[in-house]
């Protein structure tokens, strides 16, 4: 996991957009990101019951899989939103980009990469994209 500023430079949603400004993971914290390292899904599995969660669907963002829907879902996946309740993400193969908004309304964009998972509080804006290998 890395996370810094969004430098808000127009371009491909896909690319690093890193302003050089780390954040650190106790910002991320204070914002209630919660983030952990899973090298396997059995600890993903503990952290699922701790938290008492019902429901699980695995969801495959790729071009091969997802065909000519791709490029519009991913687009779609970029719009801010919020949930009401906290949303969990395990990254099981490739990477991607979560942006979450400060509480200063910046965006803070968290890369994660195979076996990270994050943990996005109720409430809190978010989006989400792949990176530029898809």
């Amino acid at each position: 996991m890395k996370s810094y500023w969004f430098d808000n430079i127009a371009g491909d949603q896909r690319e690093d957009h890193d302003s050089g400004r780390s954040v650190d993971p106790e910002y991320l914290s204070k914002l209630g990101v919660l983030y952990r390292h899973c090298p396997s899904i059995e600890i993903v599995d503990s952290i699922a019951s701790e938290r008492s969660y019902k429901n699980r669907d695995e969801i495959i963002v790729s071009p091969e899989k997802m065909g000519s829907a791709y490029e519009d879902k991913v687009k779609m996946f970029f719009n801010e939103h919020l949930h009401e309740d906290e949303e969990i993400r395990y990254i099981l193969d490739g990477e991607g980009f979560f942006d979450v908004r400060s509480t200063e309304d910046e965006w803070v964009r968290i890369r994660l990469v195979q076996g990270d998972l994050i943990i996005l509080p109720a409430g809190i804006y978010h989006r989400f994209t792949t990176d530029n290998s898809n």
